[in-house]
């Protein structure tokens, strides 16, 4: 069902904006609405005052759910959009210069990353340095920009290629025009796909990086360390391990779901700027 001619699929948009808004509400407001620690249980304890039960160590875990969000959920949202503002430029650049030495020059460098694994990586600077949710925000989009660029760049050397970008390029049109606003709202698809697939790898880095210890303490409220930590007592008290987990699941479908929704219409639309350019090829006078 669409909400009007061209206009977003509703249902889709509206599952996806509740899925997204769910944990990212509890992310930032749930640490102010969170009270006082009180006494502690036994572990795994159901009852008792504790309408989510307590965790392995006693704690509350509605509680816990309350402050843990706000850690993960900042560190993979921070680290994908940080990855995506360095890899956009450099794939644009590489696809749309004709200059094979400035390619390679930005290219190459990142093969070599590429080459290392995600995870090896941020331990070997895990080793070195001691980073705290920031490093680790940085250490993660560090990782996912080789790949994200090399996406990056195969879409948009595929519109580079086409008939209308050299048709802008004989109009006189600037860079920034033909990059932007052609080139890349044609890949607007592609990196919308990409992008709901890497948040879910970045928040598995970033789970991958609490277990360990890396960014955050082993027993911190955090949604990732809730679900690991938990996870032996699954069938005895399910909730410590079953809402963290679907809150982190709601969130990366939430985001696949709004881009999708958002971007269905630009599946067949025509940039403003082509449109522009057949409108004065078409009034130029013929020979």
């Amino acid at each position: 069902m669409r909400s009007h001619r061209g206009g977003l699929p509703f249902g889709r948009f509206a599952l996806g904006a509740v899925l997204v808004c769910v944990p990212l509400v509890l992310a930032l407001c749930g640490p102010l609405l969170v009270g006082g620690p009180g006494p502690r249980a036994t572990s795994f304890t159901l009852g008792d005052g504790h309408w989510l039960g307590t965790d392995f160590v006693g704690r509350d875990v509605w509680r816990q759910v309350l402050l843990g969000g706000r850690p993960v959920v900042v560190v993979a949202l921070t680290a994908t959009a940080l990855a995506y503002l360095v890899a956009l430029p450099l794939g644009l650049i590489s696809a749309l210069t004709h200059r094979t030495w400035l390619e390679e020059t930005l290219m190459r460098p990142l093969d070599v990353l590429l080459a290392v694994p995600s995870l090896l990586m941020i331990l070997l600077v895990a080793s070195v340095f001691s980073p705290g949710t920031t490093g680790l925000a940085l250490l993660v989009a560090l990782v996912n920009i080789p790949d994200a660029a090399r996406i990056v760049r195969a879409a948009a050397a595929d519109v580079a290629s086409r008939p209308a970008v050299e048709a802008l390029r004989m109009q006189g049109e600037s860079w920034w025009r033909i990059a932007v606003g052609h080139v890349g709202r044609s890949i607007l698809r592609p990196l919308a796909a990409d992008a709901g697939i890497r948040l879910t790898g970045v928040l598995y880095l970033v789970a991958t990086a609490a277990f360990l210890g890396i960014g955050v303490a082993p027993d911190a409220a955090d949604w990732a360390v809730m679900v690991d930590r938990n996870r032996t007592g699954l069938f005895v008290q399910p909730w410590a391990v079953a809402v963290p987990a679907l809150l982190i699941v709601a969130l990366t479908m939430g985001c696949n779901l709004l881009f999708d929704a958002m971007l269905r219409t630009e599946r067949d639309a025509v940039p403003d700027i082509v449109r522009d350019i057949g409108r004065d090829v078409m009034k130029e006078p013929r020979p």
